[in-house]
């Protein structure tokens, strides 16, 4: 087990630095008020409750309701009430009762409705103007009902990517969770590579990986874990099935733990045996297109001239129509988190960003595979957060 030395935290008090990042940003956009939705799916659900509050979402949605002075509201549904207030670091947790199950009873709750929480908020609802919303894609039709019917005076602006950019420049405590992050998709990704071996099934092997990653102290993954061998590893998203690993397979390893509410990601393959000539030309490309984007990387550039570099590569291999996908985005409380730099993103790298580097080669005809890598940005270009080996055979 680790240490308490080992275990890097947010602490507390950089809670309300966010809050006062948050209003800031809203005085400058005019925003009388900010919701921002979070639920628990996986890959971005929790973002905006985890990193204004440290709540992890589960099981009922959550709200985060942020005025332009004062203090915030975490409105969650009943069951979360007493876990958000052990956890969670806002002290004003409220039953909002648009998050109650239609079919439950809670006779001991004391749920509000949306219109009676935002009434304590504000002066006068009819004085709201402008609301900012985070998670609109995400938000149920009822819940962005009730905020339309509970201010039906205001104009909705969706400030997602105003939040997200709020999260891009990491802190000091944020950059060693990060770490830690990663030390745990390296265990995790060591453990995938032991157990690979013709004649295992794919989800023997993820759940080595998942183990693995629990024991180092992962409180979950950002996305499932992808074991996927032979013609599994064409597509993009695959996961893991009961499919056996054979001889003279690739097999496509891609982990993503969640620690303290952040991400890591590492991606590599596993050759077992020989997989033929197109395979390692393919793996040979993207490592030599990953290294590249390293070089490249540092602050005051925008991220596509870094992710140009790799999709140049890839497609002077002859393998560009296999690239299909933005191959540089941020990590930190979603594992693909906006700044995206792919071709259409003029957003440009900062220090103190995390960057994760992903070369995609897939929908090919022999298969797929990823090369991904982690970077801290530093003032002089860029840390790589991890050491996992490139070439790994068996």
């Amino acid at each position: 087990m680790l240490s308490e030395q080992e275990r890097p935290i947010i602490p507390p008090e950089e809670y309300p630095l966010r809050w006062e990042k948050v209003q800031r940003m809203m005085r400058e956009q005019g925003l009388d008020l900010v919701a921002a939705y979070a639920d628990d799916r996986a890959t971005a659900g929790p973002a905006h409750a985890r990193w204004l509050a440290n709540f992890p979402v589960h099981f009922e949605p959550a709200l985060v309701l942020m005025p332009r002075q004062g203090m915030p509201a975490l409105l969650v549904g009943p069951e979360s009430e007493q876990y958000a207030l052990l956890i969670g670091r806002m002290p004003d947790v409220r039953v909002l009762k648009e998050l109650t199950h239609p079919d439950e009873d809670y006779p001991y709750s004391h749920p509000q409705g949306l219109e009676e929480i935002i009434a304590g908020f504000v002066p006068s609802t009819s004085a709201v103007r402008r609301v900012g919303l985070g998670g609109r894609g995400i938000m149920s039709a009822d819940i962005l009902q009730a905020l339309e019917s509970a201010l039906p005076g205001a104009e909705f602006v969706d400030v997602e990517n105003a939040l997200c950019d709020l999260r891009a420049r990491k802190s000091p405590a944020e950059i060693e969770v990060i770490r830690r992050a990663y030390r745990i998709a390296e265990a995790g990704m060591q453990a995938g590579v032991a157990a690979v071996e013709a004649g295992v099934t794919e989800r023997e092997v993820a759940a080595e990986i998942e183990a693995a990653m629990r024991r180092a102290g992962a409180e979950g993954t950002g996305i499932d874990t992808i074991v996927a061998s032979g013609p599994n590893s064409r597509p993009i998203l695959a996961r893991s099935t009961f499919r056996r690993i054979e001889k003279n397979d690739l097999v496509v390893l891609t982990v993503a733990p969640r620690y303290e509410g952040y991400h890591a990601a590492i991606g590599r393959v596993v050759l077992v045996g020989d997989p033929g000539g197109e395979v390692r030309h393919a793996l040979e490309t993207a490592v030599q297109a990953q290294e590249a984007c390293f070089r490249a990387l540092r602050p005051g550039i925008e991220g596509r001239q870094v992710e140009a570099v790799g999709r140049r590569i890839v497609a002077e291999a002859g393998l560009g129509q296999y690239f299909l996908y933005s191959g540089v985005h941020s990590v930190g409380v979603i594992e693909f988190e906006p700044p995206i730099f792919g071709p259409s993103s003029g957003a440009v790298l900062e220090e103190n960003m995390v960057i994760s580097v992903d070369i995609p080669i897939f929908h090919a005809p022999w298969g797929g595979l990823r090369v991904e890598n982690g970077y801290l940005i530093t003032a002089g270009g860029a840390e790589p957060l991890h050491r996992t080996p490139y070439w790994i055979e068996k």
